[in-house]
């Protein structure tokens, strides 16, 4: 809560009065909205919503639960369509090594069911505009050579990063990450809107707030919200398209247990720092911020993986 208020007084100076009241509004919404759920049966996500020139007393509630997010029963199995099933089948024993290119899809093994032609038509052609496989009349769908992978589907990043090759994956897309996202950050400095800013800053609060479970769901949904909107205010359409690969990373620290239980606080200072520095348009110190963010996540999985 400390840091919360300091936040404010932080950012507080950076604009008008109108902006600093507005602000405020925001962390009340969020403690409130916070405080006001968190002791309720079914788990819920809050989304809510701070307008330029209103309050933050409206907001939008989905209530998820397993029937709704089709989600693992009880028995430990998952009511999934037989083509999700399928494609994860092929597409993981592809990104995995266990399909040599050249190699045949195989047939189908899902426990006793068998898939229609159909979905095995449609499953085919999704890993087909994916590059890893080839369709030929007669000689049926055979497995690609890696460079032709489409390496930025985020399907294919999220089956690179549930196999066995995970920590490799995560290192390259670390990489990645340091050559995109600080320069989206001085990007941003320059092309940020008004709502987005206050997006950031948002985003950063909602980090600060659920720190202490920094793997789980609300954790993340903060920090999604915001590198996706990091991205997508550098004002380079080419740059924001990429948000979806960012996003499969940072799913796949949490859902592969990859991410620490506390938050580190150092990398929550940091996103807050990018934020009040893109209100600021100070391009140079945006993007040294967050190459400092991209290390600390690159040197987190690293440690944490070598447990």
């Amino acid at each position: 809560m400390v840091f919360i208020i300091h936040l404010f007084f932080e950012y507080s100076q950076l604009d008008d009065n109108t902006m600093s009241t507005n602000l405020f509004r925001m962390l009340i919404c969020n403690i409130s909205v916070d405080i006001g759920l968190r002791n309720m049966f079914y788990r819920r996500r809050v989304e809510y919503v701070c307008h330029k020139q209103g309050s933050c007393d409206t907001y939008h509630m989905n209530t998820e639960n397993a029937a709704e997010k089709n989600v693992s029963t009880g028995n430990g199995t998952t009511d999934r369509p037989l083509h999700d099933r399928l494609l994860d089948e092929w597409g993981t024993a592809i990104v995995d090594g266990d399909l040599a290119p050249g190699d045949r899809l195989p047939e189908p093994d899902l426990g006793g069911e068998r898939p229609s032609r159909t979905v095995t038509r449609e499953a085919t052609r999704v890993l087909e505009s994916m590059g890893l496989v080839s369709v030929r009349r007669k000689a049926g769908a055979t497995v690609n050579p890696i460079p032709r992978w489409n390496m930025f589907d985020p399907q294919v990043v999220r089956w690179r990063l549930g196999g066995r090759h995970r920590l490799e994956a995560l290192h390259e897309l670390s990489q990645l990450r340091s050559a995109v996202e600080p320069l989206a950050a001085r990007l941003a400095a320059s092309h940020a809107t008004t709502d987005q800013w206050a997006a950031l800053t948002e985003a950063a609060i909602g980090m600060v707030s659920h720190s202490d479970h920094a793997d789980e769901q609300d954790y993340l949904d903060a920090d999604i919200m915001f590198h996706r909107t990091l991205m997508k205010a550098s004002g380079n359409l080419m740059i924001a398209n990429l948000g979806d690969v960012i996003v499969a990373t940072l799913e796949g620290r949490t859902q592969h247990e990859l991410m620490p239980k506390t938050a580190n606080q150092e990398a929550l200072d940091l996103h807050s720092e990018v934020a009040a520095l893109v209100r600021k348009g100070d391009g140079a110190g945006a993007e040294a911020a967050m190459r400092r963010i991209v290390t600390e996540s690159d040197d987190a999985i690293t440690r944490i993986a070598g447990k």
